[in-house]
């Protein structure tokens, strides 16, 4: 009752703020827009109080970390026991120069690999295909053979790093590549520990490197999670995307429903095909995009976490909690980056990677300020490597587990983004499920207008840039 009448006195106080100081303020001044809004339209208030939210819910939508619903963090020491993986994502023309770049990195305290595959590589051509002509080695290594695959880790102990391929179509067969490697080095598979993205639906949502059509893919998905589940179980079996869903031009709330729509489909695959949802769910990973809009991205963290534990409780029964607990590796967004003035773009990645460390990400990726120009130059990625290396020893911000947890404007959003992306899993659920709305082009469709209407306010110059 005294919590119910603080809330009165509280939204009283407010309107006679808002009655004495802001509106004749405004008279004078106006407000710079008539509305703010984050990038999903989220409309922004112009302060949050406790009036936004409800504390008497806090052990049912907060929680503490380690515990559901996971909101605060996925792990109950988060940072304090152990910093977030930093792995750089890299790859080069050839295996050799790959292999270069990973002992670079390495040597300046990275923690973990992330092997970028050229074009051809990821729908299966070889780098001599008449289709493969002038792609090769251009946005990753090529990889033919077994030979290459020792060749991108020659000198690299397999059972001391973990590896994280983002390869789809062809994951299983790379996987196998991997494990072959693996082998010759004789490092047990019980041993082997990384990800392989493995993700294809966001392939035809969002970038288009598959090869076979959308069943048949999933019954590929789902065998390789039961080959995992026996024999490699320290491996993420997939690593359900929403960073190139983002790229393409969807808004934060897109990103968490097409992606969590996405693990849906996986999990429903996977549980009939006679797997286990206790096992093969403690094996499932995210990776997700950091934008600009810092707040929201933080919030879209959390509220991702949520919304997934929920769904794997609710919907499918999961009792495990690691099969609860929605883990992800972030990388900042790649769509943000200018190749005018890129020095500018070491501000940008900064920020936003403080933001996947406020969210609490697992691994975190930073990109290099020449992006957007060309592969990145060794000053550029040390430069990456070191801003992700000076927020986890400087900034002390790792100290405190979700130490935003409780901001006012950060639990109202959080809130509003698992509502708003709940309501578009429920659409996709009323289409038939994610496949089906994909085959009726719905995340596309949704996707390209959110693009449409960013980039014109980018010319309207409503956002700046």
């Amino acid at each position: 009752m005294a919590a119910h009448h603080h809330s009165e006195e509280i939204a009283v106080r407010q309107q006679n703020w808002e009655a004495e100081l802001v509106d004749p303020l405004l008279k004078r001044y106006p407000e710079r827009q008539e509305q703010f809004t984050t990038t999903s339209d989220i409309a922004l208030k112009r302060v949050y109080t406790p009036v936004d939210n409800d504390s008497s819910t806090y052990l049912e939508q907060l929680g503490f970390p380690g515990q559901f619903p996971y909101t605060r963090g996925v792990y109950p020491t988060m940072y304090r026991g152990r910093p977030w993986t930093m792995r750089q994502y890299a790859g080069f023309g050839t295996a050799t120069e790959s292999n270069e770049r990973y002992k670079f990195l390495l040597e300046r305290g990275q923690k973990g690999l992330s092997v970028a595959f050229d074009l051809p590589t990821q729908i299966g051509y070889d780098s001599d295909h008449v289709m493969a002509t002038g792609e090769v080695g251009k946005v990753g290594v090529a990889i033919d053979s077994l030979q290459d695959m020792e060749t991108l880790f020659d000198g690299i102990p397999l059972d001391q790093v973990t590896t994280s391929m983002t390869i789809n179509a062809t994951a299983a067969t790379l996987l196998a590549l991997y494990i072959a490697v693996a082998k010759k080095q004789g490092v047990p598979l019980a041993k082997l520990g990384g990800t392989v993205q493995n993700d294809i639906l966001k392939e035809y949502i969002a970038r288009g490197t598959y090869i076979y059509p959308p069943q048949p893919s999933m019954r590929l998905i789902t065998d390789l999670f039961a080959y995992c589940e026996s024999e490699l179980p320290r491996w993420n079996t997939i690593s359900i995307s929403g960073y190139h869903i983002r790229e393409a031009g969807s808004t934060a709330v897109q990103e968490v429903a097409f992606t969590l729509a996405d693990g849906i489909a996986y999990v429903q695959a996977a549980i009939e095909s006679g797997l286990d949802v206790n096992k093969f769910g403690m094996q499932l990973s995210f990776f997700f995009n950091v934008h600009n809009h810092f707040i929201e991205e933080v919030a879209k963290f959390r509220a991702a976490r949520r919304l997934w534990a929920r769904i794997m409780r609710d919907r499918f029964q999961a009792t495990e909690p690691k099969a609860q607990m929605l883990r992800f590796h972030a990388q900042t967004a790649g769509s943000t980056l200018t190749a005018q003035q890129p020095d500018n773009n070491v501000i940008r990645v900064a920020l936003q990677a403080l933001a996947a460390v406020l969210g609490g990400a697992q691994s975190l990726h930073t990109n290099s300020r020449d992006e957007a120009l060309s592969l990145p130059t060794e000053e550029s990625v040390e430069i990456a490597l070191r801003t992700q290396q000076i927020i986890a020893s400087e900034t002390n911000v790792n100290k405190v587990i979700d130490p935003v947890g409780g901001a006012y404007a950060i639990e109202a959003l959080t809130d509003t983004i698992e509502e708003r992306a709940s309501a578009y899993i429920q659409r996709i659920d009323d289409m038939g499920g994610a496949v089906k709305a994909i085959e009726l082009g719905f995340q596309q469709n949704e996707i390209q207008q959110s693009a449409y209407r960013y980039q014109q306010e980018i010319e309207e110059r409503s956002r700046l840039v």
